[in-house]
């Protein structure tokens, strides 16, 4: 299987694709922000076919449209009166949006495909290592502000009474999310990038007793995801993103069963 080049890239890239969905997710769960992450999905799905019908590569787009998009959305979503309203508004927006830009441009369905369900197994070199540098930097940046990301994530009050100032810590964290969504998208697809920065994290909240032990059990059951996913798709010939979505269910009943039962 190693012995192609394209199975190489898939796997080099999939691999700091999950570890930075895998850290970003824990948060994304801390901070109730799953309906948020599937909103930037589609929001990225829109932006992506932007990219295609002007002409420049559908990630740029992607990133483009999520970044720009991802502190309004957030701010818009903060009271839980109007957060489904909000969110339910601005998906079918940018779907519809994603939609017509597909339908205006000049390229083939296929990429409507690849935008929606991910390609990671057609990637280039150079796709590669964009994505591995947008992993680094997502990584970088987390760990840089991890002490107070964790803190106000999963203690708020307590983070407040320190003096931490949460809303430029929201702003950051949505940034972080704007582009792990980006990156995530290009396993999975904007259809389902959700599954990579939500599943895991529930996985670990389930098991996991600190924020470091939750951190290490998500990034490892999104590694097994992609790696399992990558493989069983090489020898069936099936989508990749089928088996992915799978199996991280499936950790996720587990986890969940065991959750009850010790219940």
């Amino acid at each position: 299987m190693f012995a192609y080049d394209f199975m190489q890239n898939a796997f080099f890239a999939s691999t700091f694709i999950a570890i930075t969905t895998g850290v970003v997710g824990v948060f994304v769960t801390a901070r109730n922000m799953a309906f948020l992450a599937h909103t930037l999905s589609e929001i990225g799905f829109a932006g992506a076919a932007f990219g295609v019908f002007i002409g420049i590569p559908p990630l740029d787009g992607m990133l483009l449209a999520t970044m720009l998009s991802s502190v309004t959305v957030g701010r818009l979503s903060v009271q839980a009166s109007r957060r489904e309203a909000s969110i339910s508004a601005v998906s079918s927006l940018f779907v519809g949006l994603g939609i017509l830009f597909l339908s205006l441009s000049s390229q083939s369905s296929s990429y409507a495909t690849t935008i929606l369900f991910g390609s990671i197994i057609g990637i280039s070199v150079q796709d590669v290592w964009q994505l591995v540098g947008l992993a680094v930097f997502v990584l970088l940046t987390v760990f840089l502000g991890y002490r107070a990301l964790a803190f106000d994530s999963f203690d708020p009050v307590g983070a407040k009474a320190q003096g931490i100032r949460s809303g430029w810590l929201s702003i950051y964290f949505l940034l972080i999310l704007a582009v792990s969504v980006s990156i995530g998208a290009q396993i999975v697809g904007s259809l389902l990038v959700f599954i990579l920065l939500t599943l895991p994290s529930a996985v670990a909240k389930y098991l996991g007793k600190t924020v470091w032990q939750m951190t290490l059990i998500s990034v490892a059951t999104a590694l097994i995801g992609v790696w399992a996913g990558l493989y069983l798709g090489y020898i069936t010939n099936w989508p990749v993103t089928f088996f992915i979505a799978t199996i991280e269910f499936g950790f996720y009943f587990l986890a969940l069963l065991y959750h009850n039962v010790r219940q």
